[in-house]
């Protein structure tokens, strides 16, 4: 998740919400604010947590009962709304959205590394470039899984299959979860792998497999 991605289109949030506070006459939020002006804030915040946790997390599950009350005017509900975006933003900068199951595969990826890098020393950088490789691949899957992005496809024929990895890399891309600069050394990364796996082991050699597994260390650390 890109954290600082996230937290800006947060502060946006915040800081239209302060924006409306100081320009109101009552502690509803009316006079001198129109009615659009405070929708307008509820609809970006209603979207923003609905793209960074999703809408079956228990942040947009309160905005959503909030939104429904009937018995309270719109800028209170802009204030009770304000104060969900600010719990998520806090939760969000001090990584308490990670959950178990992020913290234990953080550690097999770390596991399945130090195998590799064993195997590298020993001389075996082509069993090491793949494990390196599908670590890779799991860890594209586990970001499209955090950030709502489907890891799946669906045929002319209706039927649904996983995505490669370069696919799930070019939609992490385009969804600015990192930059198009990973985008291209993860290409690199996928190719390599691929050689290894298909038996093309003259094609790279074990300087190459040595910095792969430095970068993608460094992918993981800076994207987990």
């Amino acid at each position: 998740m890109n954290k600082d991605f996230f937290i800006k289109q947060l502060d946006d949030i915040l800081n239209d919400f302060n924006k409306i506070k100081s320009k109101a006459q009552y502690d509803d939020l009316s006079g001198n604010v129109s009615i659009e002006e405070i929708s307008a804030v509820l609809t970006k915040a209603k979207a923003a947590i609905s793209r960074i946790v999703g809408d079956n997390s228990e942040y947009y599950k309160d905005i959503e009962a909030t939104l429904k009350r009937a018995n309270i005017h719109e800028g209170n509900k802009l204030r009770h709304i304000a104060g969900i975006v600010s719990a998520l933003r806090s939760d969000l900068e001090n990584d308490y959205l990670k959950s178990f199951t992020d913290i234990i595969q953080s550690e097999v990826f770390s596991d399945y590394l130090e195998m590799a890098n064993h195997l590298l020393n020993e001389g075996y950088k082509d069993p090491a470039a793949v494990l390196i490789g599908s670590t890779l691949e799991v860890h594209l899957r586990e970001l499209c899984i955090s950030n709502n992005i489907d890891i799946e496809v669906t045929n002319n024929k209706g039927n649904r299959s996983p995505k490669k990895a370069d696919l799930m890399n070019a939609d992490l891309a385009k969804a600015n979860i990192y930059s198009s600069a990973y985008q291209k050394q993860i290409i690199a990364w996928l190719d390599l792998r691929n050689k290894a796996a298909h038996g093309k082991y003259s094609d790279y050699k074990v300087e190459e497999v040595s910095l792969m597994l430095q970068g993608i260390r460094q992918f993981i650390l800076a994207t987990k």
